[in-house]
């Protein structure tokens, strides 16, 4: 099995060893969380805890990989597709399935290593955030969107690290309370959302090189604050000009103690469990 990693060896002499003993979440597995968790199979990462309470329907066929026609009409869960996915490329990987929102097992984010958020709305990234930052874990968030031009469409979308102690996503200006109280406003009555495969791709290939990034020792430039934006009309992809007007910022939207440990753990639960 090893030889299977000999073309990506460049990436460090332990890097498959790294990678096996990588613990990644990824909270959302439609068209986006799914070729996140395709990429991450193949170059190697042994531990996934998978969140999603949706089913499979036939208006996913157009983006969400490892669905098919049969696994459509027999309403398969989100999480079984994926585990499937994994399982077919890495059958030693250790799978935990959550066919549920993740804030019922929020519990099972605290092992992890790199929380992986392909989520719809602002307030679930926003949830995802408080709950990375409380476990002192690096999160990287993927969306994209379609707006109607009049004439014509334009696709964008963001992929955006939110590391322990550096910048979060309210100090980019990327959630906003505003935005956050018209999305809870419309909530329901926002309709289907556009959605094809190709942006997807890129955003979840994006995300999977800034994860690689992070755990391997392949690359000397350690960046602990990302914000990429991305023109679907044009097909670029630029770092975001709100960067460099934030240098020097510090956060303090998690400067609380209150902000930080483990909600869960007990001093009764850590004696039992020795």
């Amino acid at each position: 099995m090893r030889k299977r990693f000999d073309r990506q060896s460049f990436l460090g002499p332990n890097s498959t060893e790294i990678l096996e003993r990588c613990h990644v979440a990824i909270i959302g597995l439609g068209g986006g969380g799914s070729q996140v968790v395709q990429e991450l199979a193949h170059i190697g990462v042994g531990h996934f805890s998978l969140f999603d309470a949706d089913h499979v329907e036939d208006s996913n066929l157009n983006r969400l990989v490892g669905a098919t026609n049969v696994l459509a009409v027999s309403h398969a869960s989100k999480t079984a597709i994926a585990t499937q996915l994994i399982r077919g490329v890495n059958p030693s990987a250790s799978v935990v399935a959550i066919p549920k929102t993740w804030q019922e097992s929020a519990d099972s984010l605290r092992d992890c290593d790199v929380i992986f958020g392909c989520v719809d709305s602002f307030a679930a990234r926003q949830q995802i955030e408080v709950s990375a930052r409380r476990y002192m874990t690096p999160y990287i968030d993927i969306g994209m969107d379609v707006h109607d031009l009049g004439d014509q469409f334009a696709i964008s979308g963001q992929v955006i690290l939110s590391m322990p102690g550096e910048l979060c996503m309210k100090c980019m200006g990327f959630l906003r309370d505003d935005l956050l109280a018209r999305e809870a406003e419309n909530y329901g009555a926002a309709g289907s959302r556009p959605q094809v495969i190709w942006p997807n791709g890129v955003l979840a290939s994006l995300a999977v090189g800034i994860f690689i990034q992070l755990v391997t020792p392949w690359h000397k430039q350690r960046r602990r604050v990302w914000y990429l934006e991305y023109d679907g009309n044009s097909q670029t992809v630029v770092t975001s000009n709100r960067l460099e007007h934030l240098k020097g910022t510090i956060c303090k939207h998690f400067s609380s103690l209150e902000d930080l440990g483990d909600p869960f753990w007990s001093v009764e639960k850590s004696i039992q469990s020795q």
